[in-house]
């Protein structure tokens, strides 16, 4: 299908005209544009344009959906209409960042860096969790722990904190990795220059305290120049700053030498001048910040501990709403190997715990099915220390909901502080959070848990039914059904897909399942009816779960999420590959004989790969069978980058043909479980 260049020349003027673009480039879907001004949006104009299924901003992007199969189309008559220059995602993420305040610029650094360690400190602090079960006293026996009663663990318990320890011994050496490549360095110069300073030549940073005590600091003479032979083991503050420095010398050398010299200079001389950088200057003087910060944070919940309780108990949830929780993670992680212990993190976990009652309560407010599912099952991940789909996907939408939480939080919060609640590492959150806890305040820990349990939970019901009972005697809209008109719905959109003009055929030769067949057969219009078999492993959720406003709000069009277990994509149905993206080969679009198309999307934004962890197993144009494997991904090179794995299945909007979807959620098996059903219009409609 062609796109109507002034279609196009509406879009460029509809976001400000040509002057308004910095830089501009395109994924499956959409247009992704960094404005200089995003005030000079002409959304109404963008509403009433044809081409466009939808808009929003996030990240200080601004992105118009158009849809699968032409949004290249789309992209190069706006090159032609603007005469600007085709940029990568990352060049727009560059300019978008630009556009932020020096902090909204920090905190999306440190995010971007502390997000891909997280799987490693968690499963660290899990691990943690479990030793201190082996190790801990009065935890089973009065006055001794298990390992004592039972000598033949003992080994076990160490091994598992042998495992347990390292990531966060070795943590300069993560944080390396993750900011040498959120800085355009080399990830693996990163992580050298982090086990440099974890060598353990080193005095470990463990008994540095005790060595001062003692006066037995090991020291370097450089030229007359003392300098403490002191290694950073789990430290963030020195290995961020000498990431940055690492990288700045490598990219000047990688400029100034010759293609031929540079194996044999830009990494030595990099490393050496940041190595010796690292001990004689930048490690000293952040190791002094860290300490400064950590006494700050100290000395303020120590004064007063109450209002510490109180703010970031009951202020976290908006702070994962802005994103700015991941900077905390540094200050856990500098509180923890300064004093030997997190007062932030038990409240972490408790406003998991509350925000996940609250999600869970609105299942006995609200009376539609699939909300109800939806608070269900983000009220589940809440309680297991993921909050992002319950606080987005039910709390922030109905809005009391969210403040039920952080109320409860914030109580429990002041529980903890008033009693100096202390976690050892960064574990899991939420209900498994007490395994990260001393086992001296597992007590208080509890009785925080119960507040944060049942008070959003009472609350959230309570002020729920009041409030609907209230609605529908003033016969105003209620709130479930206000909350469900934010979903975005596209009026009279055309079709971005050529109609095949094919005939309504049987589907009963894609049915992999006896559940398939007997579907069919119950239905009395079995020919117009096509079943869609999952295309991945795994579990299919609603749309409401997949964290990106295009997917979730059905801008491009209705079907299905599915959370992967395993890296393959299969064909749902007999069909002919539409389009394949050649470059990333994240995403494929297939069609059926009756002219019905599917987009298959691996992860959210994973087009920022480049093609990395994927491989493609067809090409544009070829016929495939159901079942067929069509992509494989690497799910762990996904989340490492920073992505989610979830992945859409989306029916694109404008098919004249669908009459009808219908979401088939639950465990799916590849090539054989249904996900989607659609109805289709046939000669007897």
């Amino acid at each position: 299908m062609s796109v109507r260049r002034e279609d196009v020349e509406k879009i460029v003027e509809a976001i400000g005209g040509k002057d308004n673009i910095e830089v501009a480039t395109h994924c499956v879907t959409r247009l992704r544009f960094s404005l200089v001004d995003e005030s000079k949006v002409d959304k109404k104009a963008l509403d009433d344009n044809e081409l466009a299924k939808g808009y929003f901003s996030t990240q200080g992007q601004f992105q118009v959906i158009i849809g699968p199969g032409i949004v290249d189309k789309a992209y190069e008559e706006m090159i032609a209409i603007t005469g600007g220059q085709r940029a990568s995602k990352e060049d727009v993420k560059a300019a978008a960042i630009k556009h932020k305040s020096p902090v909204q610029q920090v905190i999306k650094t440190l995010s971007d860096i502390f997000i891909p360690l997280l799987p490693a400190l968690v499963t660290a602090g899990l691990l943690l969790g479990i030793n201190n079960l082996l190790t801990g006293r009065d935890i089973f026996f009065a006055g001794q722990s298990l390992v004592q009663v039972y000598p033949q663990w003992a080994d076990f318990a160490a091994i598992v904190n042998t495992i347990a320890s390292t990531a966060f011994t070795f943590l300069p050496a993560l944080v390396g990795w993750s900011a040498a490549t959120r800085f355009g360095g080399s990830p693996l110069l990163g992580v050298i220059l982090g086990l440099i300073l974890v060598n353990p030549a080193l005095l470990s940073a463990y008994d540095y305290a005790s060595a001062v005590n003692e006066g037995t600091v090991p020291t370097w003479n450089l030229f007359g120049l003392q300098i403490n032979a002191v290694g950073y083991q789990g430290q963030v503050l020195p290995m961020l700053a000498a990431a940055y420095v690492l990288v700045v010398i490598e990219k000047w050398l990688n400029r100034k030498v010759p293609d031929s010299f540079k194996l044999l200079v830009v990494a030595p001389v990099a490393l050496l001048v940041t190595g010796f950088l690292a001990f004689v200057v930048i490690g000293p003087v952040t190791f002094t910040l860290g300490n400064w910060l950590t006494d700050g944070v100290v000395w303020l919940f120590d004064t007063v501990p109450w209002l510490g309780g109180l703010l970031y108990g009951g202020l976290y949830a908006p702070l994962v709403i802005t994103g700015m929780h991941h900077t905390f993670l540094a200050v856990d992680l500098q509180l923890i190997n300064s004093t030997g212990g997190t007062f932030l993190w038990p409240m972490l976990a408790l406003s998991n715990i509350a925000q996940g009652a609250a999600a869970l309560a609105m299942m006995f407010v609200i009376r539609t099915q699939k909300m109800k599912s939806l608070s269900a099952t983000t009220s589940v991940t809440a309680f297991l220390g993921v909050t992002e789909p319950a606080v987005f996907g039910v709390n922030v939408r109905y809005k009391y909901p969210l403040f039920m939480g952080m109320l409860g939080s914030a109580i429990g919060g002041v529980l903890l502080t008033m009693n100096n609640v202390r976690a050892f590492a960064v574990g899991v959150g939420g209900l498994p959070g007490f395994l990260a806890i001393n086992v001296g305040d597992w007590s208080i820990f509890f009785i925080g848990m119960a507040i944060c349990l049942i008070l959003p939970f009472v609350g959230t019901i309570v002020y729920g039914k009041v409030v609907t009972r209230k609605q529908g005697e003033n016969g105003e809209a209620l709130e479930e059904d206000l909350a469900d008109r934010d979903v975005k719905t596209v009026e009279n959109a055309k079709s971005p897909i050529p109609d095949a003009g094919n005939a309504v055929v049987s589907h009963a030769s894609t049915a992999g399942s006896d559940r398939t067949a007997g579907a069919l057969a119950a239905d009395k219009d079995a020919l117009n009816v096509l079943e869609l078999l999952a295309p991945i492993q795994g579990r299919a959720v609603s749309l409401d779960n997949v964290p990106d406003p295009a997917f979730a709000e059905k801008q491009m069009g209705d079907g299905i999420a599915i959370e992967p277990s395993e890296g393959r994509v299969v064909a749902p149905f007999d069909g002919t590959v539409a389009h394949v993206i050649d470059k990333s080969k994240h995403a494929v679009i297939l069609e059926h004989a009756t002219g019905v198309q599917v987009l298959i999307h691996v992860g959210i934004d994973t087009v920022g790969l480049k093609g990395s962890g994927f491989k493609a197993h067809v090409a544009t144009g070829d016929a495939v069978k159901a079942g067929q494997l069509l992509l494989e991904f690497d799910r762990e090179v996904i989340t490492a980058g920073g992505y989610a794995t979830i992945s859409p299945v989306i029916i694109p909007v404008g098919q004249d043909i669908v009459a009808g979807i219908e979401e088939l959620t639950g465990e799916t098996e590849a090539g054989k479980t249904p996900v989607l059903r659609l109805r289709l219009t046939g000669a007897e409609d």
